[in-house]
């Protein structure tokens, strides 16, 4: 299935070279495949992944693994963020 990954901030390091000018790629993931297997198949360290969001909707750290991700959803991933 087709999935839309974004990615903001340093890990936008982790996206295909092509793609990082928009933040974003399609990835092909197979069905059954969760948030959290998505992390994975995309190779982000878990614990750089604060913010979740799929479909705009938060996804909480201990539902990553829940739900399966359906074809054409969008997956929107934030770094944890500092600031002074």
């Amino acid at each position: 299935m087709n999935i839309t990954l974004k990615l903001f901030a340093t890990l936008v390091a982790h996206l295909p070279a092509a793609d990082r000018s928009s933040r974003q790629t399609r990835v092909v993931a197979p069905g059954g495949t969760s948030v959290l297997g998505l992390i994975q198949q995309a190779g982000l360290p878990l614990e750089h992944c604060t913010l979740v969001l799929r479909n705009g909707t938060f996804v909480h750290r201990e539902a990553l693994g829940a739900e399966p991700l359906e074809e054409g959803d969008v997956v929107a991933i934030w770094p944890p963020v500092g600031g002074g």
